[in-house]
């Protein structure tokens, strides 16, 4: 019993404290706004930056690498192809390859990834092999997500074991 009278008294202290200081608040009185200084003119627009020179992009830049099933060597005819890569991107210097990596169905989607990516990375190294700046080359795979070919056969799963290159 005893308390519970001290759990009263308590509250009958403490509440009188809590209202006075929300009373208290200090009031912040609305002033006008003050008038807005007059917009500075417009600078003259900056000259639009020259467009960068297209490149002009032959077709075997484009042309895909096959490999074996569940490899990520390179054969002789991929070899030679990335040759002719790498002459051209030595000639143009400010273009960028990206590298996509590409496997047939087979397999979990988990290693197809993986794959995927030892197949890029197989061409990339090639390339840089040859002179060109790993940092103008870039990889991903996308394992068994993007087939050429969807139909579920050999020649199909043959298609679809590709690296494809993207001229950035």
């Amino acid at each position: 019993m005893q308390k519970k009278v001290w759990i009263v008294v308590a509250l009958l202290l403490v509440m009188p404290v809590f209202l006075f200081t929300v009373s208290c608040q200090k009031r912040v009185q609305a002033q006008a706004p003050a008038p807005a200084p007059a917009p500075a003119p417009a600078p003259a627009p900056a000259p639009a930056p020259a467009p960068a020179a297209k490149l002009d992009v032959p077709a075997f830049m484009t042309e895909r690498v096959f490999f074996d099933f569940d490899k990520s060597a390179l054969k002789l005819e991929a070899q030679a192809l990335l040759k002719k890569k790498a002459e051209w991107l030595k000639a143009n210097p400010a273009a960028k390859l990206l590298i996509e990596g590409n496997c047939d169905e087979r397999g979990t989607a988990e290693y197809n990834l993986a794959l995927g990516e030892r197949r890029a990375e197989s061409a990339k190294k090639f390339l840089v092999d040859l002179g060109i700046d790993a940092k103008r080359i870039s990889t991903i795979s996308y394992g068994e997500e993007r087939p050429m070919d969807p139909r579920h056969t050999e020649d199909a799963w043959a298609k679809n074991r590709n690296d494809g290159f993207v001229i950035n």
